[in-house]
């Protein structure tokens, strides 16, 4: 416990679209059990205030707040926000994201703009809006939540994969760039990892015989078993702690095995 302990933290995508834990929800409430103060943010405001219900009733300290970060002008009030509740930014999570499945004949061109405006350029706007905060307070840790489909095949998922290889390289030169100005900047690259917005999904698409495509899903896998979102939270933690003072501008991969592994595709 304590991991935190002093530090403010905002999660952009804090909320779960169902009932269950999304990594944004896991990620908040672990922050705030090891000591963060946490501004909890979604576009949806409900499910931000489910996730800061969670850990107030916990005896953490949280606040709900809601933006669309991929709108400018919504992050420099998220910011605001922060800092007028807390005074400061010592951690960010960027969890914010969309999925859209298909190849580029699948997918149209809105699609395409769609993924690179939620999954890239909310991070962008994110970064700098808060990255001035820390460097006025000599330091930071900033996360992004890219994925394991930025950096192999699995199935046919052209925008989605194209838009988590751009955060990992925004990660890297951000991570790079202010190296020595006491900012860190990492990703975490979370595999099939079972969440609210996983099965949601493929029930919407697959209705008749979801529960049989997620166990397709889990055949690749080594581990025996899907991820769940407190193995993408630790992992962020991690990254977001001073246990990681030298850690920058890479990633941690949470695949069970998945990417390393000869059978890890799936079509």
């Amino acid at each position: 416990m304590g991991r935190l302990a002093g530090k403010v933290a905002i999660v952009a995508g804090a909320g779960a679209i169902a009932e269950g834990w999304s990594n944004g929800k896991a990620t908040s409430v672990l922050f705030a059990r090891e000591g963060a103060r946490v501004l909890a943010v979604d576009r949806d405001l409900e499910a931000a205030r489910e996730t800061e219900e969670i850990i107030r009733s916990e005896g953490g300290e949280c606040t709900a707040h809601r933006a669309d970060v991929s709108v400018a002008a919504e992050v420099a009030a998220m910011v605001e926000a922060c800092l007028f509740a807390y005074g400061r930014i010592d951690v960010l999570f960027n969890n914010v994201g969309v999925q859209i499945v298909g190849g580029p004949l699948d997918i149209s061109e809105d699609d395409f703009e769609r993924l690179m405006t939620v999954n890239v350029k909310s991070m962008y706007l994110t970064c700098r809006a808060v990255i001035p905060v820390m460097l006025r307070q000599g330091g930071g840790a900033i996360v992004n939540n890219a994925s394991t489909a930025g950096i192999r095949f699995t199935y046919p998922n052209v925008g989605y994969s194209a838009s988590k290889g751009a955060v990992r390289q925004l990660t890297q030169s951000i991570g790079v760039q202010y190296a020595a100005k006491g900012i860190r900047c990492n990703a975490v690259l979370p595999g099939y990892i079972a969440t609210p917005r996983i099965t949601a999904r493929l029930q919407q698409s697959n209705p008749d015989d979801w529960e049989e495509k997620l166990q397709e899903r889990l055949a690749p896998v080594p581990a025996g078993r899907f991820g769940n979102a407190f193995d993408v939270a630790y992992a962020v933690l991690y990254l977001a702690s001073d246990e990681a003072g030298f850690v920058n501008a890479t990633e941690i991969v949470v695949d069970g095995g998945q990417c390393a592994s000869a059978a890890g595709q799936v079509w």
